[in-house]
């Protein structure tokens, strides 16, 4: 009977021994996994398996011969080759087929929308998943387009007589207005979420300093009297470069300039991001309800810090830092 007990307790002491042993094990393995690129990189990509290869993930064959043109929105890849846009899924599995008549495309997307016209040239298409919505040949040449995500659609035109003239198209195609441009240079264009607004970024050059402006119009007002639908106009300062805008949610109207990011709500700017004294590498304003940029930073003679800043422009004090460090190396 003592025996019996004396096997229980050394059976219970071993078990107790055994999962001390365990948590000591993960705990130096976790250590060990962080503290060692040589390890972790083992681990990653034998054991964890997270190393991304060919053989495990879906793939699309492309021609690099027949230079075509590759544009992914919503859950879609497009691919255009010799007329023939083709639409995968995120699967690579292929869904649909367009012809059209584009060889030098510019896109835009928002939502399920996608837009996409010859730069320089006439062709102009909106395009929905398997549907073509709509399609027209414009009078001059197609500079840039843009898209909202209720498939209200803004081209900038030039060649004519004006600068620039800004057409505006309905979700059916129809056109509800233009707008002309005589002095100023349209840089970017942006329709707000809830269809009212028409925002035209412009730039003027004719003086001594660079003036960026940005007219807000009255899509409604437009389309009964287009002379007289604008809302107000925004005169940046001097010499201050606009790049592109963008509407995001609550009609809150993000600018991209040359030197930092703001946000336009209503008739009063935000600084939002300023890229003075930093080496900024990237900027964006594509994401929703954030704008991003990343920093790059010296930390020694062979070593960079890259900074990936996301900011909230609803609220200017939440932000996320994501920082990489990389050793620069130098052949021999």
């Amino acid at each position: 009977m003592e025996k019996i007990v004396l096997d229980q307790e050394l059976k219970k002491k071993v078990r107790i021994g055994l999962i001390i042993l365990f948590i000591a094990l993960t705990i130096v393995g976790i250590a060990f996994y962080i503290g060692n690129a040589s390890f972790r990189t083992f681990m990653d990509r034998y054991i964890l398996r997270k190393e991304i290869i060919q053989n495990n993930v879906a793939s699309i064959d492309i021609s690099s011969l027949e230079n075509p043109s590759i544009y992914a929105y919503s859950k879609y890849i497009t691919i255009l080759n010799k007329n023939i846009l083709t639409t995968y899924s995120s699967s690579g599995k292929k869904e649909y087929e367009h012809e059209v008549k584009i060889t030098n495309p510019l896109y835009a997307s928002n939502n399920r929308f996608l837009g996409i016209a010859e730069k320089n040239g006439q062709n102009l298409y909106l395009i929905s998943e398997s549907n073509i919505l709509w399609q027209t040949e414009i009078e001059g040449e197609i500079q840039k387009i843009n898209v909202n995500k209720n498939g209200y659609l803004s081209v900038i035109i030039t060649g004519g007589s004006y600068k620039a003239i800004i057409a505006t198209y309905s979700p059916a195609g129809k056109e509800l207005f233009k707008t002309y441009l005589s002095s100023t240079t349209a840089i970017d264009t942006a329709i707000s979420n809830d269809n009212k607004y028409l925002s035209i970024a412009e730039i003027n050059t004719s003086g001594t300093f660079i003036q960026s402006n940005i007219k807000v119009i009255s899509i409604e007002k437009a389309g009964v009297d287009p002379t007289n639908s604008v809302i107000y106009t925004y005169n940046a300062e001097a010499n201050k470069l606009i790049i592109d805008i963008k509407y995001q949610d609550k009609n809150n109207l993000l600018i991209s300039y040359d030197d930092g990011i703001h946000v336009l709500y209503g008739e009063n700017e935000t600084e939002s991001i300023s890229y003075e004294g930093k080496k900024v590498t990237f900027g964006s304003i594509e994401l929703n309800s954030y704008s991003v940029y990343t920093i790059e930073r010296t930390t020694g003679l062979l070593n960079t810090n890259t900074q990936v800043i996301m900011k909230n422009t609803r609220n200017t004090k939440r932000k996320f830092i994501y920082s990489r460090r990389n050793s620069k190396r130098f052949k021999k």
